[in-house]
């Protein structure tokens, strides 16, 4: 192989690996939805459930897992989106799951997504008015 045929290969597996360290959770897509949250799938009416900051979201099919999604936490942040600079730079917001997005009582503002958060926590890390949000999240 030659010198350059080498260089290049060693450029190209340093660049790969440098992208696959940007990302540390799964992707998917982030909807919002807003009061009345009660009641939810998980608590049902008490209103303990949510965290003082208002940090909390309703879970898609995808990290619903049977009602076993009850209780966790995830990293949230967003990573694109339809419209340019809906997301906000440099923000993650940490959620608990108190809902299922699928029966919660206030609709998400975009069906099918794999993780709805409460307004005050979609606002964190986007646009409020956007409907739909690509994000990376993680579970802590």
């Amino acid at each position: 192989m030659s010198i350059l045929g080498a260089n290049s290969l060693s450029l190209l597996i340093l660049l790969l690996a440098t992208l696959f360290q940007l990302s540390y959770g799964d992707v998917g897509t982030c909807a919002a939805y807003s009061a009345p949250y009660l009641p939810t799938a998980c608590y049902g009416n008490s209103s303990s459930q949510f965290p003082s900051s208002n940090m909390f979201a309703a879970a898609g099919e995808g990290i619903w897992d049977n009602g076993a999604a009850c209780g966790r936490q995830y990293l949230v942040r967003c990573i694109s989106a339809a419209v340019p600079r809906t997301c906000l730079p440099d923000q993650m917001v940490q959620v608990r799951i108190v809902d299922r997005a699928q029966t919660s009582r206030s609709r998400p503002s975009s069906d099918g997504a794999t993780i709805v958060l409460a307004t005050p926590a979609f606002g964190t890390i986007a646009d409020p008015s956007a409907p739909l949000i690509n994000v990376e999240f993680q579970q802590v």
